[in-house]
Order: C-alpha cells, then sequence, then structure tokens
C-alpha cells in the first residue's frame, strides 16, 4: 500500500514531478530533475538509486505484514472462497469420486454380483450305497429361492418391521436406524442390504474393517440391484435355524407350508428367528421364539402394518415338522467322498442324491470284523476296493462318533515291510528272478545297519525266501543294488505320491511316510497289472477308445508280474503272513514299523484288495503286535466273509477239558455231509440229526427227546 501510495497519492502533492503528458514517472530515470537536485552529488540522467528503490521495498513488505487475513470462521463461506482453497477443494473430491469408482471395479472383480445369487451353505447331499441303500445325509437344507411379487404382504412385513424398517428409503446404510436400534433395542443396526453383504460375501468377524466393507459392498448392492432383488436374495439365503437356509426351506420345515401360503402368525415367528436361530429355534425353545414373534408383533404395530386389535387377535403358530434327518451326517467314507461329489456339482439351490461305489454288505462286515477284532486301545484302518479303483468298504477307525479322524485317507504312517513291493518289483523289472540270491548277513559298513527279526541270517538267501520271511537286511541289499532312483520310479509308476527320499536305504524299509489308502492303492495296480490305480467313490464312465488310445497306464510284463504274484504268495502260505491264509489264491505282505509303532497287512484275493493297519494315534509302541499278527487276522476275517469262503475245519483242542468254542458253520436244513466211502452220511433236519448208510434198513435219529432208530422203506 505504501507503494501506490508513492505512486499516486504523491503525485497530488508534487506536481512539479508530473511529466510532460501529465502522468508520474514510474521509475526515477524517467523523472525530470529539479533545479535542487543540480548539485554536486548529480547522477547523469539513466542512472538508478539502487538503496532508495529497496528502502521502498522494505517498507512495502513491512505494510503488507501488518495487515491481518480476514479469513473468518472455517464455518463461514468466506473462509472457502479463497482461491487456494477451492485449488485443494476440487482435486480432494476428484481423489474421493476415483477411490470410489477404483472401490467399485475392485468390488466387481473381488466379489462378483453373482455370488448373491447362490446359497450361503453347501446344499444338502444324499449318498446311497451301490445298491440304492441311503448312507449318509449332509449339508444345509435349501429350497428354491422366493419371489417378492409372490409373497403376501403379512408375509415380507414381519422382516422390514424387526430387520430394516426403511428398507425401501435408504441407500444400504441407514444412520436413523441404528440410532433408533440402540437407543429402543428394537431391530437391527445393520441394514437388510448390508445383512445380504455380510454373509454373503464376509466372514463373521466383528470389526471396524469388517464393517467398514460391508458399508461398500451394501452401496455396490444398491446401485446394481433394485430393493425388491435385495429383498428376494436376503429372504432366499437367511439362516433360520435347525440347518435350515432360507425362507421356503424354513417354512416348510416348521409349517409344512410354502412362503405364499404362510399366515401372519407364522410369518411373524420366522421373521423373529432371524436374530439367533439357534436361541430361538422353536422346535427346541418354543417359548423363546413365541416372546420374540410378541416381539415382532410389537414392530410391526409401531410402523402400522397393524392394528393393536389386530396384534391381539393373532394366535400362537402351530409347528408342523414333518421332515427329519434320520441318516448320519458323515461316515470314514462319506467324509472322503462327499467333497469329491461337490467337486463335480453346480453350485444352486438343488438338493442332489448321488450313488457311491460303497457295498452295504461289505462295509456293515467290515464294521463287524473291527469291533470284534480284541483292538484293546489301539486305533484301526481297513479299506477294500476292487483292482479298478472302486472302494468298496472303508473303515477309518474304532469309533466314528470317538474320532471322526480318518485312519485311511489322512494319517500318514510309515508302511514298513509292505513297501518292499516296490524294492522287488524293481528289481524283477531289472532282471532278477525269484531264485537268484543275495547275502543274508548283518550290515557292518555304514551308518545305517538294519537288522533282521529275532536276529536270524544266512550267508545267503533268494528273493522269494528274502521276501516271504521279510529279511531285513536282503532287502537292503539289493535296494542298494537296484537303485535308489529305479525303486522310487517303480513306486511313483504305481501311484505313489507322498515324498520318497533318495539315497536313503532306510526306504526299503518303508520309513517314509504315506496313507493307507495310497498304499492299497498299489497293491491294487499290482493285483490287475494296470497301474497307477486312483481310487474313486463314484461309478467311474466307460472309457472311451480315445482316451484308452492316449491313457498314461502302465503295466508290467508278464513274467515281471508272475514272478511278483509268486513271492507275493509265498509271504503269505510260507512266511510271515500265515495268519492272513485263505483256502484259495491269496497274495499279501506284513509290514510292522521300528519299535512296533505300526503293524499293516495289504494283499488281495478273488477281486478284492484290502489293507488293514493297527496303531496307536500317538505313534506310541504297540508291544508285541506286529504285522503278520492282528491286521492279518482282521485281513481274513473280512476276506473270509466278503469273498464267502467256508469257516476254517476245527482243530483238535490242546486241551481236552477246557471249553467247546462254538464252531462258525452255516449249516442248512435237509444238507447231507458224507461220513465214508460205504455210504454213510449224516443228514441235518429241523427235530435232529440222521445218521444212516445204504444198504442198511434203519436210521439212527438224535433228538432232544434222546436217541431213536427208526424203520425207512428200502425203495
Amino acid at each position: 500500500m505504501a507503494l501506490f501510495e508513492r505512486f499516486w497519492k504523491r503525485s497530488a502533492r508534487d506536481d512539479s514531478r508530473v511529466g510532460e503528458g501529465g502522468y508520474y514517472a514510474l521509475y526515477d530515470s524517467q523523472r525530470p530533475l529539479d533545479p535542487d537536485e543540480r548539485t554536486s552529488s548529480y547522477r547523469p540522467a539513466g542512472s538508478t538509486d539502487f538503496s532508495r528503490w529497496d528502502a521502498g521495498l522494505s517498507q512495502l513488505d513491512s505494510s503488507a505484514a501488518l495487515v491481518p487475513e480476514n479469513r473468518g470462521p472455517f464455518w463461514k463461506r468466506a473462509f472457502w472462497l479463497s482461491r487456494r482453497k477451492r485449488w485443494w477443494a476440487v482435486r480432494i473430491i476428484a481423489a474421493l469420486i476415483l477411490l470410489f469408482i477404483a472401490l467399485f471395479a475392485w468390488l466387481a472383480i473381488t466379489a462378483p454380483l453373482s455370488k448373491s445369487l447362490e446359497p450361503i451353505a453347501a446344499p444338502q447331499v444324499t449318498l446311497l450305497a451301490s445298491d440304492g441303500t441311503p448312507i449318509a445325509r449332509s449339508g444345509a437344507m435349501v429350497a428354491e429361492p422366493v419371489k417378492i411379487a409372490d409373497l403376501p404382504p403379512h408375509v415380507i412385513q414381519p422382516f422390514l418391521a424387526i430387520e430394516d424398517r426403511r428398507f425401501y428409503s435408504h441407500w444400504g446404510v441407514d444412520p436413523r436406524g441404528i440410532a433408533r436400534a440402540a437407543w429402543t433395542g428394537r431391530g437391527g443396526g445393520s441394514t437388510i442390504t448390508q445383512q445380504l453383504a455380510k454373509f454373503t460375501f464376509l466372514t463373521p468377524e466383528q470389526s471396524l474393517s469388517r464393517k467398514a466393507r460391508e458399508a461398500m459392498i451394501a452401496f455396490w448392492l444398491e446401485g446394481w440391484l433394485t430393493k425388491d432383488e435385495i429383498l428376494e436374495r436376503y429372504l432366499s439365503n437367511a439362516y433360520f435355524g435347525d440347518n435350515q437356509y432360507g425362507l421356503r426351506a424354513a417354512s416348510l420345515h416348521y409349517f409344512y407350508r410354502n412362503p405364499e401360503n404362510l399366515k401372519p402368525e407364522q410369518a411373524a415367528m420366522l421373521a423373529g428367528l432371524l436374530q439367533a436361530p439357534s436361541r430361538y429355534n422353536p422346535t427346541e425353545h418354543y417359548d423363546r421364539a413365541k416372546a420374540r414373534m410378541d416381539l415382532v408383533v410389537g414392530a410391526m404395530v409401531d410402523v402400522g402394518y397393524m392394528s393393536q386389535a389386530e396384534a391381539d387377535a393373532l394366535p400362537a403358530p402351530r409347528l408342523d415338522v414333518r421332515t427329519r434327518n434320520d441318516l448320519p451326517t458323515g461316515t470314514y467314507f462319506a467324509d472322503w467322498a462327499l467333497p469329491l461329489a461337490r467337486e463335480d456339482m453346480e453350485r444352486g439351490y438343488q438338493r442332489q442324491v448321488v450313488q457311491t461305489t460303497l457295498d452295504a454288505q461289505l462295509q456293515a462286515l467290515a464294521n463287524r470284523v473291527v469291533s470284534r477284532a480284541g483292538l484293546g486301545d489301539a486305533q484301526v484302518g481297513l479299506v477294500a476296493m476292487r483292482p479298478t479303483g472302486e472302494v468298496v468298504a472303508m473303515v477309518g477307525g474304532k469309533s466314528y462318533a470317538d474320532s471322526p479322524f480318518n485312519r485311511v485317507t489322512q494319517a500318514r504312517r510309515q508302511p514298513g515291510s509292505t513297501f518292499k513291493l516296490f524294492v522287488y518289483l524293481a528289481a524283477l523289472e531289472a532282471g532278477w528272478d525269484p531264485e537268484d540270491t543275495i547275502s543274508n548277513q548283518p550290515i557292518e559298513q555304514g551308518s545305517y545297519r538294519p537288522k533282521n527279526s529275532r536276529e536270524r541270517y544266512s550267508d545267503t538267501i533268494t528273493l522269494e525266501d528274502a521276501f516271504a520271511t521279510s529279511s531285513n537286511v536282503a532287502s537292503v541289499r539289493l535296494f542298494n543294488e537296484v537303485g535308489s532312483e529305479n525303486v522310487i520310479r517303480m513306486a511313483r509308476s504305481l501311484g505313489v505320491s507322498s515324498p520318497l527320499p533318495e539315497g536313503d536305504p532306510s526306504l526299503a524299509l518303508g520309513s517314509s511316510s504315506m496313507t493307507l489308502l495310497e498304499l492299497t492303492s498299489a497293491y491294487a495296480g499290482v493285483a490287475a497289472n494296470q497301474y497307477p490305480v486312483r481310487p474313486y467313490a463314484f461309478p467311474q464312465e466307460e472309457e472311451s477308445w480315445w482316451e484308452w488310445l492316449f491313457s498314461s497306464e502302465d503295466s508290467a510284463s508278464e513274467r515281471v508280474h508272475s514272478d511278483m504274484e509268486q513271492m507275493l504268495r509265498a509271504a503269505i502260505n510260507r512266511g510271515t503272513g500265515g495268519a492272513a491264509e485263505l483256502p484259495i489264491a491269496n497274495f499279501g505282505k506284513t509290514g510292522t514299523t521300528q519299535n512296533n509303532r505300526d503293524a499293516l497287512f495289504v494283499g488281495y484275493a478273488g477281486d478284492l484288495v484290502v489293507g488293514v493297519w493297527v496303531g496307536n494315534d500317538d505313534n506310541s509302541s504297540l508291544g508285541g503286535v506286529t504285522g503278520g499278527g492282528l491286521p492279518a487276522r482282521i485281513w481274513k476275517d473280512f476276506m473270509r466273509g466278503a469273498l464267502d469262503l467256508p469257516a476254517p475245519k476245527s482243530k483238535a483242542s490242546p486241551d481236552p477239558q477246557g471249553p467247546v468254542e462254538p464252531l462258525d458253520i452255516d449249516i442248512e436244513q435237509g444238507e447231507e455231509i458224507p461220513l465214508g466211502e460205504d455210504g454213510t452220511s449224516l443228514r441235518f433236519e429241523e427235530d435232529g440229526v440222521v445218521l444212516s448208510q445204504d444198504g442198511v434198513p434203519v436210521e439212527l435219529r438224535v433228538t432232544e427227546e434222546g436217541i431213536a432208530l427208526e424203520e425207512i422203506d428200502p425203495r
């Protein structure tokens, strides 16, 4: 301001400095000199007095600093009208708009809108055995989505009154509703749109970040869907307790009627369940459900959906529950098969019924065999399959109710000497024969020095005898001769996918862990001589010629396969697996890990391949249990019943005075058993036993009444 005063006000005071044209010279160099200034200090024209100019600028700065900036209070409009503030405000608003657009794009990618059309819980799946017998049912009860246009007002109104009164007027988040809920305790703080966003896209965690994401998704849903579409998706997916998801499933379950036909009191009770479905479940806590229904009806009166007189006239709804799940929700087999079934299912509301490969009779037999095995505190795993990989029975433990952990598919344990199958098979492919010999002397060199059971050694031993007697030192020597890479390659070709350390000689004795299902599938590959065998729980479609042409399956030569079966048969008939011997061709191998932590028997006979494992979950020792003991007996017991083999003949008791053991022999009425070459026979009838002989006119009859001779007609 001082500078302008100098230029303009000064002109009024000093007319002598006005130029010829009537203007005041801007620069001193342009101002004519006064006579007084023509002194000895005279400066030529064109020179500048810089000190005077600097003094003027300093005076200007001082004057400007003394003038306060008139901003005013920040809530006044004038405060925000400055150019600099407008510059920042425009850019902040633009950044917020860009961030909002980016969030919408992110939601479109990470939370697709179609997800709100899917049920929030997997729909119910019923598994059937191969003969059509239901064996397990798992999953949520869901039904077809509802349509708002088809629902009467008295069905929709209870949900709006108790959950979101301003649903049709807000934009996804309702501050007034939150304040009302906090003040009155009625209704929820979250809108219906927020609840749909929460159970469709988010986890139930309680955090501010989750609430922020919930609000963003709610705005997004409001922008893309109509109000009726949001309400339809909400009612079709909400949880109503008792494993019922969606209004249709809940109304059918609790009142056995479709939601379009619900009565006002029934709709009010269902609306009340949403806050705490388990707490207000009317099948278990009807009094709580009725009290909650009264609260819903009161909210409807407050909103104006009904009068107080109409509310007082509403009766208590009567439940009509007709559907009950009388099937187990899980079994060892079902827990393994169900995830595989869902992989091939389309996401939707339709309940599914899937047939499996499980044989109901063989499964029942497996359960009986395990229950009478005398396991003590030990656990057990048993799996039976066809050589093609079709699993027909599975027992993952002594009791599913006590422990659903599946020792067939989940437990990874050392296979012990059952792993020797891969060592000897690799040796046969390398040109060895079962009659070839190998040293059976103790290994005295190297860091790994395994020992034979009971310290039994010999100078040499044939491969067949080494396999049958499960010689550890001979197997390790053979492993080193063949090479670990060839043994691992053989295991991989038979379908073993578990880690197998290369160069570790302890691998020959089964030091690397795997599942019983994986091991049994490898033996199935040997039984079929076509591998790898993939275990499956559902009937497989017949392979097309094109798939067969490009199949990656492999097989051993006829010589190799025959020699391997010769050794597997020797292991049962005259080796460590003698307790599993059957009256038909049988093949198998025992396995016992260090300190008797695991005991196994895996083998095949007829059209069944069965693996049995016995052990403790804490990996402690089984004491004196070996693979040739309890597992082999369980295997034989199951095989004998599964293949419908005759019971073993009774042997003389070492103690004639001991108790008489009942024989497990099924003899049909009228069956005749020959006793000699002279025609003597024993015939079983309903009332007793008859002894007769060809050419003798009498029979000896033994009944409960005693012994009697009866004459017979010689004709």
